[in-house]
């Protein structure tokens, strides 16, 4: 098949799955094209990559940044603010529930004061605050779990067959090199590791979305449904295998598990046991670093033993961090004179601009308040979803499995950096976790007729978008 034939059933394949995937029961707000076009472009590349303008590498161009991308997303940053407005209890209601991702922000913008590049800091600052944006339009939407599920919908069936279409077809886009020369897919992306994150999240809610609905008796057209659903799983675990990240499979792997484990009969009885699910998992990654098996967990992965590079990039930025209580400044670690200082001691990672670790990221913008900041997220998110699990086992299943994919993907990438999808889903499952737990959030006007239908609660929402599964 030629390149030109291949991007025509592309196009045709795309139009089709929106049409089996069309459903009139759910009713979502149009400010829900908004969180899609954002998560499009931080999964995919820059706006400015697909038009060909190059941003470069240099410490000079990773200051200023780009302006057409900071346009546009300001444009979106803009569109959403507006969207909230109309729904200010209901913001109000969810942000409240999630205090500690609040707090973070806040502190985020405090450390701009001992930034280097304060404006620079700033405006990275505002792109983050995007992040959150989107999260609270999916989260206050009158339906939210049909939002979520059009979602990972919308996303998947757009980037994930014109992933394989760029590596297939178009490799000059669809495929690179890694810093040692060796040839890697990276689709609709600009790394392997990109490709595979994007992957990863939408994946898992593919996987949530097809197995709720494989459950749903009497859905209209769930026949149609079931197929564009499982055409969307099929694809993700395809690109996972296409895109050979490690850190992302695994974590799909993880994810999996705690999903399919809230359907186990013993578990949705005893939500007591997905702690011990969870404990399990801890306790085998701990002893297996405990004992030096790390090793060969890595080469099981098809990695080195020094994770790929990783463990030298540790070692040459930690003694650069200045102050290790509050550190560079949000966002602010990876610019001049640091930057220069940390290349010209990896001259084989000369352009790395980021720990590949999301803790120690974290360290060097945010110092050890940062880290307890993330870690108190972390532990919130997780008891909030739980707390979810108790009220709606499948809702807060997915959850689960977020935060547990966001805090094992960050040992190895730099999970918790603005702009990336990891960290929106671990956001979107701190603030949808908190809010279906504490009976906030829901939307507006549509929410309002819903409870006035009897529909009380956003669990109630949640439960009757999911269907019934006996």
């Amino acid at each position: 098949m030629g390149a030109s034939l291949a991007l025509f059933v592309c196009v045709v394949g795309i139009a089709g799955l929106f049409y089996l995937d069309r459903d009139k029961s759910g009713r979502t707000s149009k400010g829900l094209w908004l969180p899609v076009i954002w998560i499009c472009i931080v999964g995919s590349r820059p706006v400015s990559a697909w038009f060909g303008i190059s941003q470069g590498s240099d410490a000079v161009q990773l200051v200023e940044g780009s302006p057409i991308d900071g346009a546009v997303f300001g444009v979106l940053l803009a569109a959403g603010i507006i969207v909230l407005i109309s729904r200010r209890r209901p913001m109000s209601a969810c942000l409240k529930a999630s205090w500690p991702v609040i707090v973070y922000f806040a502190y985020c913008l405090l450390s701009i004061m001992w930034s280097d590049y304060p404006g620079v800091a700033f405006k990275r600052w505002i792109k983050a605050i995007g992040d959150l944006v989107i999260v609270l339009i999916v989260v206050t939407d009158a339906e939210p779990v049909a939002a979520l599920k059009r979602l990972f919908s919308r996303v998947g069936f757009v980037l994930f067959p014109i992933s394989v279409l760029l590596i297939r077809y178009y490799g000059d886009l669809g495929r690179g090199y890694d810093p040692d020369g060796r040839p890697m897919n990276t689709g609709v992306t600009t790394n392997k590791n990109t490709l595979g994150v994007i992957t990863l999240v939408i994946s898992l809610g593919a996987l949530w979305s097809f197995l709720n609905l494989l459950r749903t008796k009497g859905q209209v057209n769930r026949a149609q449904h079931l197929l564009a659903r499982g055409t969307l799983l099929a694809f993700g675990v395809a690109l996972l295998a296409l895109a050979d990240s490690a850190t992302s499979s695994a974590c799909f792997a993880l994810g999996t598990v705690l999903i399919l484990a809230t359907y186990l009969p013993l578990v949705r009885r005893r939500p007591g046991a997905v702690h011990a699910l969870v404990a399990v998992i801890l306790l085998a990654g701990g002893l297996a670093m405990l004992f030096g098996s790390q090793a060969g967990v890595v080469h099981a992965l098809g990695r080195e033993s020094n994770l790929t590079g990783r463990t030298e990039i540790w070692a040459a930025v930690l003694p650069v961090v200045s102050n290790p209580i509050v550190g560079a400044g949000f966002e602010s670690f990876w610019l001049p004179p640091r930057l220069e200082k940390v290349w010209s001691n990896l001259s084989q990672y000369m352009h790395v601009n980021e720990a590949h670790n999301g803790y120690i990221e974290v360290y060097l913008n945010l110092g050890w308040i940062g880290v307890g900041l993330i870690a108190i997220i972390l532990i919130t998110g997780y008891r909030g979803a739980i707390a979810a699990f108790r009220r709606d086992p499948r809702f807060g299943g997915l959850m689960l499995a977020y935060v547990a994919a966001a805090a094992m993907y960050a040992i190895t990438e730099a999970g918790f950096r603005p702009l990336l999808p990891i960290w929106i889903f671990l956001l979107l499952a701190v603030v949808g976790s908190h809010s279906i737990a504490s009976g906030a959030g829901g939307g507006t006007g549509q929410a309002r007729r819903a409870r006035a239908r009897g529909v009380t609660t956003p669990s109630a929402s949640y439960a009757n978008a999911l269907g019934s599964a006996e």
